[in-house]
């Protein structure tokens, strides 16, 4: 079979970065397998069982170099992956044959590689995280004292400044950053702990020395660059965690998701525009068009990560006193795509931020339609310093707003709200007064001082945290 006549997933082959599918392949799953059994069996001569230096240095010149060919003609066999590796191991460690896996159960090597894997894609995601924020600080800076329409409900509300918009964005991202660091935080490995979690087997081979055997999980752990393992668990970890991270990833979707929405929406009025190739093709009908096609690909994408973290949380919630076999299936699926997806929304967020194009003048010319309904506030102030009445002031601008307003959506005309206003004696205001108040830096209140406190204070800080290890851009292909 060729990947022309099968089905191959187009996570691995459109959207996930190498570094990412590397992570998790069977050949890092193996590896780390017998990382954990190195581990293990230097454990356990530590503690005093009858394992040699050679027999370690034996498993050790054989870590990498697996031999799948007899893993997998034994699994025909056995019908059973551990122990097929078990006994490929074995093959070409013949002097530690015997102290492989000694006293362990399949989810010593399967749980904690898991726990591996996840905390080491976790990392990846969170140097691409910190690069989207950092993109994004930049481009809210270069634009914090750009004046543009702002949306409530989606109607023209009071206007805003594009680089403030994108703080919205920023905090965002900050908040999944935040729950990343405390999940990421709180991962331990599930250690050595048995068929239910009791440790049986090593009271067996122990012979019952209770502070030989506390100090197995805490020795594998430092080996494996953990800082401890589960106090306590059945046969698995609690699958719980599985839920925790993939909650994790479900929430950087809901923010890419939002971002990319609104992209998607302010390329439609041609104020921004995502990144668009020389040669790309927008559409095979309508040669002129530009579609937001990775904005689009972003939202695809995040509602698959969104959705996928039910998976995870009703594994957790269905699991049966110390485990059962009903999460693996899903398991291998839901945690390897819910973070294959989720590295190809922060390429395509890190792709889009990268290269964001701004077109101030259609901006300004979308904020000048609505800005004399936005600026009747401050024309009815000046018209009461010059000695009007409030009330009648209010009524009358109220009329003449709604008389501009049918101008414009029935009649297709310009607004001429401000000339309504300076053609009536009650404001005694002229057009140039009045034009003299259409500056939009005037309605934007503080939204420049925002963004330079927000990033100077809060978002600086943090990715100075991270320096060296962020990932600033991604090249995708469309």
């Amino acid at each position: 079979m060729s990947e022309y006549d099968s089905y191959v997933s187009p996570l691995s082959k459109r959207y996930a970065s190498r570094e990412m599918q590397y992570l998790f392949s069977q050949e890092k799953k193996f590896r780390t397998w017998r990382k954990l059994w190195i581990a293990l069996a230097e454990t356990e001569k530590e503690l005093g069982l009858n394992i040699t230096d050679e027999q370690i240095a034996e498993l050790k010149a054989h870590q990498d170099d697996i031999n799948y060919k007899d893993a997998e003609e034994r699994e025909r066999v056995v019908r059973h992956d551990v122990m097929s590796h078990v006994y490929a191991y074995g093959l070409q460690c013949p002097k530690a044959k015997g102290i492989i896996h000694l006293g362990a159960t399949s989810c010593y090597v399967g749980d904690n590689t898991d726990i591996i894997i996840m905390k080491e894609a976790l990392e990846l995601v969170r140097s691409k995280l910190v690069g989207v924020i950092d993109l994004l600080a930049k481009f809210a800076d270069a634009y914090k004292d750009l004046p543009t329409l702002a949306y409530t409900h989606y109607q023209p509300a009071q206007p805003t400044t594009v680089g403030k918009r994108a703080t919205l964005w920023i905090n965002e991202f900050m908040m999944d950053l935040d729950d990343l660091e405390y999940v990421f935080s709180t991962l331990k490995l599930l250690g050595c702990k048995g068929t239910t979690g009791t440790q049986a087997s090593f009271r067996e081979l122990f012979g019952g020395d209770d502070d030989k055997i506390d100090q197995i999980d805490p020795k594998i752990a430092e080996k494996m660059g953990f800082s401890g393992c589960y106090p306590v668990s059945g046969q698995t970890y609690s699958r719980k965690v599985d839920s925790r991270v993939l909650n994790v990833l479900a929430g950087i979707a809901q923010s890419a998701h939002k971002m990319a929405t609104d992209i998607r929406l302010l390329q439609h009025a041609k104020e921004i525009e995502e990144p668009f190739e020389k040669s790309q093709i927008g559409s095979s009908a309508m040669a002129y068009k530009r579609n937001p096609m990775r904005s689009e690909r972003i939202c695809s994408l995040s509602r698959y990560v969104i959705c996928d973290a039910l998976n995870p949380a009703i594994t957790s919630s269905v699991q049966w006193f110390e485990r059962t076999l009903d999460d693996s299936a899903n398991k291998r699926i839901s945690i390897a795509e819910g973070f294959l997806a989720i590295d190809g929304i922060l390429d395509l967020c890190l792709n889009i931020t990268d290269g964001l194009k701004v077109y101030p003048k259609v901006i300004e010319k979308h904020l000048r339609e609505e800005l004399p309904f936005m600026a009747t506030e401050n024309i009815m102030m000046d018209a009461v310093k010059a000695g009007g009445d409030r009330q009648e002031a209010h009524e009358r601008i109220r009329e003449l707003s709604m008389q501009a307003g049918r101008r414009v959506k029935e009649e297709g005309k310009p607004n001429n709200l401000l000339e309504l206003i300076a053609a009536d004696p009650m404001f005694h205001l002229d057009a140039e007064k009045l034009e003299k108040s259409m500056d939009p830096k005037k309605y934007v209140g503080r939204a420049p001082r925002q963004v330079e406190v927000y990033l100077r204070d809060i978002v600086q800080p943090r990715l100075q945290k991270y320096a060296g290890s962020v990932v600033e851009q991604a090249d995708i292909e469309v």
